[in-house]
């Protein structure tokens, strides 16, 4: 019963951002939504906040649970923005309100899962250093985060991720390549993308640093 009536109050939120934004919903708007006291709401959830931070990590464990494996960049991206598309409504008003950060911890943990996923389809035990690994993993991972996040600063317009999904079916197979190349004796050389400038690290979430 305690289950379904925190699904309960996770839908009557939900509902309410059809028609408002974040900052205009209210604990008594919620309860009344869902027909349940204060007392119900609070017994669940400390504020909207912490509301809003279940919802988020509710569906980004959705979609890790969807994506057992990725065996591409290509792949990592496209499950990133499948994400933000179908969670379209609540981070459009979470990523206007205060509590962005709250949204972007969870994209990060997302494009950590799903590079690192990628990694094991990528290296091989003795293909490459365990430092220069992660180099690499780690500039995929700020390149997926700032990509989606600057799409979804632009506000998630289908033509521009045409032109995202585009970009990487041309860029398509660079790193496996690198990794033949340093397996015939050559060296990594670019990966075909510019890192970020900044990091997240530590769930601190550098909002504002993206590629374009």
């Amino acid at each position: 019963m305690a289950v379904r009536t925190k699904q309960y109050i996770c839908d009557a939120f939900m509902t309410l951002l059809e028609n408002e934004p974040v900052s205009k919903i209210t604990v008594q708007n919620i309860v009344d939504q869902c027909n349940i006291n204060r007392n119900t709401f609070y017994y669940h959830f400390e504020d909207i906040p912490a509301l809003i931070e279940y919802i988020v990590e509710q569906k980004a464990d959705e979609l890790i649970a969807r994506y057992p494996s990725v065996d591409s960049i290509n792949s990592a991206m496209l499950a990133i923005m499948e994400f933000a598309e179908q969670n379209r409504k609540i981070i459009w008003h979470v990523c206007s309100s205060a509590d962005r950060a709250l949204f972007e911890l969870h994209l990060w943990r997302i494009c950590e899962y799903v590079i690192s996923e990628y990694g094991k389809a990528l290296f091989k035990a003795d293909d490459i250093s365990e430092e220069d690994r992660m180099i690499i993993l780690h500039s995929y991972e700020d390149e997926c985060f700032g990509k989606v996040m600057g799409w979804i600063n632009r506000g998630m317009k289908t033509d521009e991720r045409d032109r995202l999904i585009r970009f990487l079916e041309l860029r398509s197979g660079v790193a496996e390549n690198e990794v033949k190349d340093r397996n015939g004796g050559g060296s990594f050389h670019h990966l075909g993308s510019k890192p970020l400038a900044g990091r997240v690290d530590n769930h601190n979430v550098s909002a504002g640093v993206f590629l374009s």
